[in-house]
């Protein structure tokens, strides 16, 4: 658990970076304009740490379920050898997504002096900028989603109904509240990070209310981080 809160720690320092201090300094010039370059870089990076971000939450989830429900087994099934092959595998994971990503956007043929409503490169609103939305495309973009938003919100729920279960069939009430109070945290951090991005991909596609997405967007790259 501590292994995964320390790389979770490091990315969300990484995260938080990718978005913050730029917002800062546009606040401070009051001037709200980026790259090409940049926004593409932001984009990668963004993309990067979001989602080895979303699959360490995942794998929490299901490190607090083996040590609740499998507490003898615990060292032995996530064992040092598995915890960082599974972050490894996050890592690459992720950089693999985020140049989809990336190999999208530059389909924008123009991109002089266009508008994106956020405080930020957001990468579903770069996106639609693509003056081509072919087949293809649609089917990455969904199978991105499902890989990186389906299957870990699944995975994290499924691990939060197995534990639930588990913790309702300790006998005492101060057992049953110190299990609770090891998933508390990090089921409320799920929820929020979870909820806000699920909700601003899904309000991008129909809403075009600029604070519509942008305040879920804030939500979930710096106030939960914090």
């Amino acid at each position: 658990m501590y292994f995964f809160l320390s790389i979770l720690s490091c990315v969300d320092i990484g995260f938080t970076s990718t978005t913050v201090p730029k917002m800062l300094v546009d606040i401070q010039s009051h001037s709200r304009t980026i790259s090409y370059v940049g926004c593409l870089t932001q984009i990668s990076v963004f993309l990067i740490f979001g989602s080895i971000e979303v699959l360490l939450l995942t794998l929490m989830a299901y490190d607090r379920f083996v040590a609740i429900c499998h507490p003898l087994n615990y060292l032995l099934i996530m064992n040092p050898r598995l915890c960082v092959s599974l972050v490894l595998i996050s890592f690459v994971a992720s950089i693999l997504e985020s140049q989809l990503h990336v190999l999208m956007a530059l389909q924008i043929t123009t991109f002089r002096e266009v508008e994106i409503p956020n405080f930020f490169c957001d990468p579903s609103q770069v996106l639609d900028l693509a003056c081509v939305h072919s087949f293809t495309d649609n089917i990455i973009k969904c199978s991105i989603g499902t890989l990186f938003g389906f299957f870990p919100t699944l995975g994290t729920l499924f691990s939060y109904y197995k534990t639930t279960t588990s913790l309702l069939r300790i006998p005492t009430s101060g057992g049953k509240y110190k299990a609770f109070s090891t998933c508390g945290s990090h089921l409320s951090v799920v929820c929020l990070f979870f909820g806000t991005g699920i909700g601003v991909y899904i309000g991008s596609a129909v809403s075009q209310s600029p604070r519509n997405i942008a305040v879920p967007s804030a939500m979930y790259t710096v106030v939960i981080l914090f």
